[in-house]
């Protein structure tokens, strides 16, 4: 009888053209990965409520296995990215040009990570350069993201990586060229991101040497 009545069930729902949705919300990789929940919180998280990055789940998948503990970590940008990072590696430092953000997010954060407060503009850009430190991972998921692209090369480790949100963009397309000319390569993660439903890329940039393991 509940057979019966759950074929029905599906029958009238592929009628109406609502099977797939209602199967991808039951069980589906989406599910697993917690997007339903992030789209409905409208925040970055995953299927148990715990803080991701706003980047591309195959992203997420590949780096989070290679993260290692020794990691230091610069982010254009912050929040839910900068505690997923601090929780995989020794310390995780981001600036944001919104002060009330920084307000808000440094509320959240652990004892290893921290975000500073810059006006947009050259001082923002140049952040990184002010910590004085040089990183194993540069993430660029702020404003002005082809000048800290630029700028964020000489900031890195010998083995370090830079990272690139939304690289589809085509505002952004200039960043692959000038990339090439330093002696990087890169690999487009695209896919759907936690919160948003469009096909978008996050792009690791890497030399031959580098902490990932590439």
């Amino acid at each position: 009888m509940i057979k019966a009545l759950k074929k029905q069930v599906w029958q009238l729902l592929n009628a109406l053209k609502l099977g797939g949705s209602v199967q991808l919300y039951l069980e589906s990789e989406l599910k697993n990965n917690g997007w339903f929940r992030s789209f409905h919180t409208k925040r970055s998280v995953d299927a148990a409520g715990k803080p991701l990055p706003w980047c591309t789940y195959p992203f997420i998948a590949f780096i989070g296995p290679r993260l290692k503990n020794h990691f230091t970590v610069f982010e254009y940008g912050s929040g839910n990215s900068t505690r997923w990072y601090s929780t995989h590696v020794k310390s995780v430092q981001a600036v944001e040009h919104d002060e009330a953000w920084v307000k808000e997010v440094s509320q959240q954060l652990p004892a290893n990570a921290k975000v500073m407060y810059r006006e947009l503009g050259e001082k923002y850009v140049k952040a990184v350069q002010i910590t004085g430190n040089n990183y194993h991972i540069i993430v660029v998921d702020g404003r002005k993201r082809v000048e800290c692209m630029r700028f964020s090369v000489d900031s890195l480790t010998p083995d370090g990586v830079l990272i690139l949100d939304n690289s589809e963009r085509e505002s952004y397309a200039e960043v692959k060229g000038f990339m090439q000319s330093q002696g990087f390569r890169w690999i487009d993660f695209y896919g759907m991101a936690p919160i948003v439903s469009h096909l978008t890329c996050t792009t690791i940039f890497y030399r031959t040497t580098n902490c990932l393991g590439i």
